[in-house]
């Protein structure tokens, strides 16, 4: 019992940064140890939970408001979407001052399809939003549980009975609690996932894709760094600086390790219960953020797409990227939240130049590859996102409507936020 209660009292952080280390010694120095178990777990169960816990979260949510959807809503979305949109734009920008290539095989790089075309990227899109609810929770198809969750929400809002409405808030608070009983043995799952990615690897692949890893990474925090703080910043002409750290430190830091979006939004439940929001408006947009906001998703889409046409020698001009930008925007929304999830979405990137599937899941073979840093930054940007801009939302309808005192102190009002 002390060793348990030892355990939980040190910080996750802590114990997971111990994990990884553990991880990556044994994976240099040992080859077949059953440890790697430990990561299928870790990571199948998180899979299994999170479309769940988003599917009963934004069903709860809506089911108990007392209000209909107020312009923060409307704003807390567009700010996901603009911000998804201009990381697939800024991933485009450095891909061409930076290209990539990727080591194919011989065969493969000669190879080439007929291009599937946006509209059946986007036909793909629709029929995947109103599929069967009971085979998306099964599949993980966010889109899909996003949009029968919102419907459920909604008519039971209207007709449910006061003890229905109970019940459902209890269903959510039991299931984010297993999320955090899971979260809570990340340390053990982190540790299982090194171990299998050095001992399988080696510390070589850091070699190997180092440029194609900075690329990524510098991109994920340009856009952490510069474009979101920016796009806050035009909405609450404050210095973004404070919330943009705050959020980084207690929500992207968590993500990075768990590498779940989905999975961490109990994390930033509890952190905008700390910034002061109204429960009723982060209830939805934390869950919703978590589906649709998706910076991280649209940089890695979009770079090791061109990274491929670069490397079956297909010339793709800037104008075209753009274009590319766009469905990286719609793909990224598509993005599984659970680790690795947008790196399925590459192939229909590439079908756009006349990739085949074949090519293009040899890029997905690589990005699993260094996902332990790639996929890890991307969480962290997308689910740091998630709060940030639920954040700048409601500042930002308080200060329309004249009230900039209900404002926290680090952005000039007169409340101290939860530590």
């Amino acid at each position: 019992m002390k060793v348990i209660r030892k355990y939980n009292e040190t910080s996750l952080i802590i114990r997971i940064v111990i994990g990884l280390i553990i991880g990556t010694i044994l994976g240099i120095l040992f080859k077949n140890l059953p440890i790697g178990i430990l990561g299928d777990l870790f990571k199948g169960a998180l899979r299994s939970i999170a479309p769940v816990l988003v599917f009963v979260l934004i069903t709860n949510s809506l089911a108990s408001s007392n209000t209909g959807m107020d312009k923060r809503f409307g704003r807390v979305i567009f700010l996901y979407m603009i911000s998804t949109f201009l990381a697939a734009v800024v991933a485009v920008t450095v891909s061409f001052a930076f290209p990539q290539t990727l080591v194919l095989t011989e065969k493969a790089a000669h190879e080439a399809a007929a291009p599937g075309g946006i509209g059946e990227v986007m036909t793909n899109l629709l029929n995947t939003i109103v599929m069967n609810p009971i085979e998306a929770l099964a599949k993980g198809q966010y889109l899909s549980i996003l949009f029968w969750s919102v419907l459920l929400g909604l008519a039971l809002k209207s007709i449910a009975a006061e003890t229905s409405k109970t019940f459902l808030n209890d269903i959510s608070e039991g299931i984010s609690t297993l999320v955090r009983w899971i979260i809570n043995l990340a340390p053990f799952g982190i540790m299982g996932l090194t171990y299998q990615m050095v001992s399988a690897n080696g510390l070589g692949v850091f070699e190997t894709y180092g440029s194609l890893l900075l690329v990524l990474v510098g991109s994920m925090l340009m856009v952490a760094l510069v474009v979101d703080p920016l796009i806050a910043f035009l909405f609450l002409h404050r210095n973004p600086y404070p919330l943009v750290f705050r959020c980084l430190k207690e929500s992207g830091i968590m993500a990075f390790f768990t590498r779940s979006s989905a999975a961490n939004i109990p994390v930033n439940m509890e952190l905008c219960e700390k910034l002061l929001l109204d429960e009723e408006m982060y209830s939805v947009a934390i869950p919703l953020g978590s589906t649709i906001n998706m910076d991280g998703a649209a940089i890695t889409i979009t770079i090791f797409t061109l990274a491929t046409c670069n490397t079956v020698g297909v010339r793709v001009d800037f104008a075209t990227a753009l274009i590319l930008s766009v469905l990286a925007t719609f793909a990224a929304c598509g993005a599984s939240g659970v680790a690795g999830g947008s790196l399925l979405l590459i192939p229909m990137a590439c079908s756009l130049f006349g990739i085949s599937a074949d090519v293009a899941m040899q890029a997905v073979g690589i990005g699993f590859i260094i996902g332990v840093v790639q996929d890890s930054v991307e969480t962290a940007l997308n689910s740091s996102g998630d709060v940030m801009f639920a954040a700048t939302a409601e500042y930002t309808q308080w200060i329309k409507d004249g009230h900039p005192e209900k404002l926290p102190k680090f952005l000039g009002g007169q409340r101290d936020t939860n530590v």
